[in-house]
């Protein structure tokens, strides 16, 4: 903040408690009239209004309260730049908690971080933690049951955009993940993103209905321009963050309207980063309770 916004806030601030003590100064000193049946001349709903000074009581109260705002504002930031004289802020608060809760909770983060990732999904406690970490840093985008949403990958399957190894989830927690779609509507144009569309729908693992007149067009557009990231096989690449095409898990919706639009125009994704947010011992944790998600769900598939 500059110094003359700085100062401009100050005089704000000034300005109003000074003008709200002399309001209440002047209007203590207004004396009753004689006539104690006096009204203003104000008539609302047949209710008239008195013309008397404000209670003694109620003066009072509005006293102590600037009187509370001035203590306020010499102890704690709202001057401008001044920041109070006991120095505090909310990111030391934060700070100050977050050491308590370290003081608390790290050797137990250090007991489970020398556990491998397979090792902890018999530890219930440990699983526990993960998920409390998961709920309160991962649910804004993948939901507080990790099943995710539209343009957010759901957790809880096996359809990995890149990886469910141990070592693939702990990366993408630790260095986060940047994926991007160009579009394609002005490179193919309306013929050919149809085309291409309707291929990939036929070669859907489940059912999907496609125009079989335009399958072999969209074949060699695929190839042309989509296989070096899907693969020839539509499979995806882990390694590219190219999705699998073949199964029925549409990340960004899977009707033939939003397939259509994502190759039409593109996508951008990113997964940021939370190695300076969560530290090595808690995203082990995390990937700990992310994986035993997607282990949950293949031994319902075996079964």
């Amino acid at each position: 903040m500059s110094d003359f916004w700085s100062g401009y806030i100050i005089a704000i601030i000034v300005i109003n408690i000074v003008g709200c003590f002399l309001l209440l100064h002047f209007t203590r000193k207004k004396k009753a009239s004689a006539d104690e049946n006096e009204t203003t001349g104000h008539v609302y709903d047949g209710i008239e209004e008195y013309d008397k000074p404000m209670p003694r009581w109620w003066l009072v109260m509005f006293y102590i309260t600037i009187v509370f705002s001035i203590v306020y504002l010499i102890l704690y930031p709202g001057l401008g730049k001044f920041q109070g004289v006991l120095g505090w802020s909310k990111i030391s608060q934060y700070e100050e908690e977050m050491a308590k809760a370290d003081e608390k909770y790290l050797p137990l983060f250090k007991k489970y971080s020398s556990m491998s990732i397979e090792s902890l999904q018999q530890e219930p406690e440990a699983l526990a933690m993960g998920q409390s970490i998961f709920a309160n840093t991962c649910f804004g985008c993948h939901g507080a049951d990790a099943r995710g949403g539209v343009g957010f990958p759901d957790l809880t399957d096996n359809d990995w955009i890149y990886g469910g190894t141990p070592e693939d989830i702990i990366y993408s927690i630790t260095e986060g993940r940047n994926g991007a779609m160009p579009a394609w509507g002005e490179t193919l144009g309306e013929q050919k993103l149809s085309a291409v569309l309707h291929y990939v729908l036929s070669e859907n693992e489940v059912e999907r209905t496609h125009r079989k007149d335009l399958v072999e067009e969209g074949k060699e557009v695929y190839q042309t321009y989509c296989q070096v990231c899907h693969s020839n096989d539509l499979s995806g690449n882990q390694e590219l963050g190219a999705p699998n095409l073949k199964d029925d898990i549409w990340l960004h919706g899977g009707s033939i309207t939003m397939i259509k639009d994502t190759i039409r125009y593109g996508v951008n994704a990113n997964m940021p980063k939370h190695k300076d947010i969560l530290g090595k011992d808690k995203i082990h944790l995390v990937a700990a309770y992310v994986y035993s998600l997607s282990q949950d769900e293949e031994s319902q598939d075996e079964q």
